[in-house]
């Protein structure tokens, strides 16, 4: 039975339309799909601390492994799902200035490589924040010094006059004593006078007792016979 012109047409139409409609899915597929270049890595500070950070911008959201290497030794390894955000995981790690780390990505059946020329370390590792130091400031218990120095008890305060010692002797004061009357002895010094000065004082004094007794006999006698 023969096919109508008609209806031959009317086929080929719907090919070209499923076969367009077939390479466009495929298409959009492609561009979906999870792909190596999608990932990207970098060491940086946390702080005080180093960690490798891997970044997932998959718009398809395909589950993947994330692991690091240090040459052969494993850092560490996460799952990641990726959005068209991006999507990061932060690997702890201490890391040296002029490093590489290599980190490969296995996500499903479409992914399953390094990232192309691994993670490069910076020249400086992290370092602590410097904290400045506060200015001590005096405390309200602390007595201020005194401007005048007080002088201490022990120390013995100068006299304002000075007192002259036992062996200065005054200007113009004789060296020894004066004799006393009754004749006693005399720490008078020796004029080259004789020694018998202390006799002849004793005598005049016996003969100034006599003269004033003499005196006083006769004017009492004088007396009466005024009066007789």
């Amino acid at each position: 039975m023969s096919i109508s012109l008609r209806t031959a047409r009317s086929v080929r139409i719907l090919g070209v339309a499923s076969a367009s409609a077939a390479l466009a899915l495929g298409v959009a597929g492609t561009a979906f799909a999870c792909n190596i270049s999608e990932f990207s890595a970098v060491a940086k500070c946390d702080g005080e601390k180093g960690v490798i950070s891997v970044t997932d911008k998959d718009p398809s959201g395909t589950p993947a492994t994330v692991t690091v290497f240090l040459g052969e030794k494993l850092i560490g390894t996460q799952e990641v799902v990726g959005s068209r955000e991006g999507v990061t995981v932060d690997f702890a790690e201490d890391w040296a200035p002029n490093t590489t780390y290599r980190v490969h990505v296995k996500a499903g059946k479409q992914v399953d490589e390094d990232i192309a020329s691994g993670v490069n370390t910076p020249d400086e590792a992290c370092t602590p924040e410097s904290t400045p130091t506060p200015t001590p400031t005096p405390s309200a218990s602390q007595p201020e010094e005194s401007a005048t120095p007080t002088p201490s008890a022990s120390e013995p305060e100068e006299s304002a006059t000075p007192t002259p010692s036992a062996s200065e002797s005054t200007p113009g004061a004789p060296a020894s004593s004066v004799p006393t009357p009754a004749g006693g002895s005399s720490n008078l010094a020796e004029t080259g006078a004789s020694s018998n000065t202390g006799v002849i004082a004793g005598i005049a004094a016996a003969l100034v007792a006599v003269g004033g007794g003499a005196v006083f006999f006769g004017m009492r006698r004088r007396g009466t016979s005024s009066n007789s």
